[in-house]
């Protein structure tokens, strides 16, 4: 789906490899650890609260995750909705649009459990080959 500009009426030429471009902020962000491991478990499990997130996010602070969710919540991509209880309940879901990175997200993470062995091997034989030339 293309997005038109409401003032030219035509297609942004949105370029990720252009400094300063909207696409390439997006990317930042869809790209981020703690962003990727949010919108992943939300696509996964539906809404959560944030002390479950947090615990199934392991490593995450607390003050990691409430930017990630604050910048998701920004972005369109993720739902926060305060229930009135006491105390106050809060959940986070991922929006419409947050839905439609499920399946690039889960593409991504299948390929990186397929292919760890082979990127932890490369990874030693590089290390191995610094050290002979340190």
């Amino acid at each position: 789906m293309e997005t038109i500009d409401d003032v030219t009426g035509t297609t942004p030429p949105w370029d990720p490899y252009a400094r300063g471009c909207p696409s390439r902020d997006l990317l930042d962000r869809i790209g981020d650890k703690w962003s990727i491991l949010v919108l992943g478990e939300l696509g996964e499990h539906g809404a959560s609260r944030f002390t479950r997130l947090r615990k199934r996010l392991s490593g995450v602070s607390e003050k990691m995750l409430t930017q990630t969710l604050r910048a998701l919540e920004r972005d369109g991509l993720v739902l926060r909705t305060v229930f009135p209880t006491v105390p106050v309940r809060v959940e986070y879901e991922l929006t419409p649009l947050g839905r439609t990175l499920r399946e690039p997200l889960k593409v991504l993470t299948e390929w990186s459990l397929r292919h760890t062995a082979e990127v932890l091997a490369a990874r030693e034989e590089y290390d191995a080959r610094i050290e002979q030339v340190n």
